[in-house]
């Protein structure tokens, strides 16, 4: 189920670590964007009526013979084009242009001189910083073309064919590192294609209403609620289309965050007035966790009784026809492979995995082609409790992988205070807007403190802060000194069984967010 506007930008996908961000920067403009694969026809693309294309980068030379190549006719359509760095190359290798060697290789932070203004750079200084990473350059454009601006190294580092409108950039505008680039994509989105900016929460919620409708009419579906904004937006978006055709199913696997079951009921059940059932399976879970210390076997683990507990409360409720997941739309991208295949994955664990297959369900993803800060956005426009709208990411597995050893009720109990601690002191210092994510550790491990003159043997609590835009890269979060005092003087008095806090300072890569 894709609800979609009446216009859009396709991005061919030729590898690029950045396809994702491309899309977001044309969403940001409020344009609609889709990822595809680049050996997407012609003929396909004048079913999609795109306003526009754009060449993403990729890993690959054009000047090898198995390199990705899309089909020429797509420059015949007479649809506007932009090439990023390996897609401007592209259009320079088929279209009768020059691509060799570049013999100074140009990568990371680089001055761009601006040529020729319009309508590329319209508006724009001449003199410009950019990001560059590239081995091959173009030596010679295609006929029709202009060089439209240069670095030092590089003689033609953008170009353009207005007449036909194909342009190409060798740097990449978007990524944070070419501040500008933001105003070069939106000069071919609005000046180029003509696109309008008329892609809005609004719009979404009025086009996901109605298409959500026209699938489900008058039939039953299910929804595995799990507090969290993907979930609690597709909860939200389904009941305002089908209202108590809806069913939510809430399951407490005891590894929840403090007072999180609780807010979860007022807010879908009294506040929205949802049909929901939650299950208080803790009891069974916990019995599944004894002795378990590998943090892939308890993820398989959770996500094997989740499933189950699940099935057996969907099957209390009647024929039911359709099973609701938060998808989004990075883990479509991830789970196609653009380069060919196109088989989708269904999303797993905490989204209810290998569910729809066992009980036979037709899924609805109403968040399936959008990203997790536009699920944000949806949310406010649906006024959603800032709690949800805000809520930082949050493990399937919850505490259980954050507890580096077997999970206890005792030793879940212990962490909740803890973070309940870190959660509270970070929102009093009004950094909670600021750090992408931040909580607590449990490290089964010992050390020696004092504590009124006696000795203690006692856990570490690990804080963990990071920032970041995407979670697939991110910095720890610098925090003041005085809240990480207050966190860790609160922690130690108030947490029995704590006498030590610490402070991750790792940064991923080498690390990850969470530590299993």
């Amino acid at each position: 189920m894709t609800p979609k506007p009446g216009q859009k930008i396709l991005i061919l996908d030729f590898g690029a670590q950045y396809n994702q961000l491309i899309a977001r920067r044309v969403r940001e403009a409020r344009v609609y964007s889709e990822v595809v694969p680049y050996t997407i026809k012609p003929d396909e693309l004048k079913k999609e009526q795109p306003k526009g294309l754009i060449l993403s980068g990729g890993p690959s030379s054009v000047r090898l013979k198995d390199s990705p190549f899309p089909d020429p006719g797509i420059f015949e359509l007479g649809i506007p084009i932009l090439g990023i760095c390996y897609g401007m190359q592209l259009m320079g290798r088929m279209l009768g242009g020059t691509v060799n060697a570049a013999r100074k290789k140009e990568f990371g932070k680089t001055e761009l001189a601006v040529d020729r203004e319009e309508p590329l750079f319209k508006g724009l200084n001449p003199n410009l910083i950019c990001w560059m990473s590239h081995g091959d350059k173009i030596a010679k454009v295609p006929p029709g073309f202009a060089s439209y601006a240069h670095t030092f190294h590089t003689k033609i580092a953008s170009m353009g064919d207005p007449v036909r409108k194909l342009y190409g950039v060798q740097f990449h505008p978007e990524v944070f590192h070419t501040p500008w680039g933001i105003d070069l994509i939106k000069n071919f989105l609005y000046d180029i294609c003509e696109c309008k900016p008329s892609w809005t929460p609004e719009n979404f919620v009025d086009l996901a209403v109605k298409d959500i409708r026209h699938k489900i009419r008058n039939r039953k579906v299910i929804c595995g609620l799990s507090g969290g904004v993907d979930s609690s937006v597709t909860a939200a978006l389904i009941h305002k289309a089908v209202g108590k055709q809806l069913t939510c199913i809430y399951v407490d696997h005891g590894f929840m965050r403090r007072g999180e079951s609780e807010q979860v009921r007022q807010t879908f059940e009294s506040h929205f007035k949802m049909n929901l059932v939650c299950v208080d399976a803790s009891a069974r879970f916990f019995k599944r966790m004894a002795g378990v210390t590998d943090p892939e076997r308890k993820r398989k683990i959770i996500g094997e009784e989740f499933i189950r507990v699940f099935e057996e409360e969907a099957s209390k409720l009647g024929k039911i026809d359709f099973l609701a997941q938060g998808t989004l739309y990075p883990d479509v991208i991830e789970s196609e492979s653009h380069t060919g295949a196109t088989s989708v994955k269904i999303k797993s664990h905490h989204n209810v995995g290998g569910l729809p297959e066992k009980m036979r369900l037709m899924l609805v993803e109403p968040l399936r082609y959008i990203f997790k800060d536009e699920v944000r956005n949806v949310a406010r426009q649906l006024e959603l409790p800032p709690h949800i709208v805000y809520r930082q990411p949050f493990p399937g597995p919850g505490l259980a992988i954050r507890i580096i050893g077997e999970v206890t009720p005792k030793r879940v109990k212990l962490l909740q205070e803890a973070d309940a601690i870190i959660l509270e002191e970070i929102f009093k210092a009004g950094l909670s807007r600021d750090v992408w994510q931040y909580f607590g550790v449990l490290p089964l491990i010992r050390s020696v403190g004092v504590m009124g003159d006696e000795r203690t043997y006692e856990y570490p609590i690990v804080i963990r802060a990071v920032t970041s835009e995407d979670a697939m890269t991110c910095d720890w979060a610098r925090l003041p000194y005085q809240v990480l005092e207050k966190i860790s003087n609160r922690i130690v008095n108030e947490v029995h069984g704590v006498n030590r806090c610490v402070f991750d300072i790792t940064s991923k890569p080498p690390g990850t967010i969470e530590w299993e």
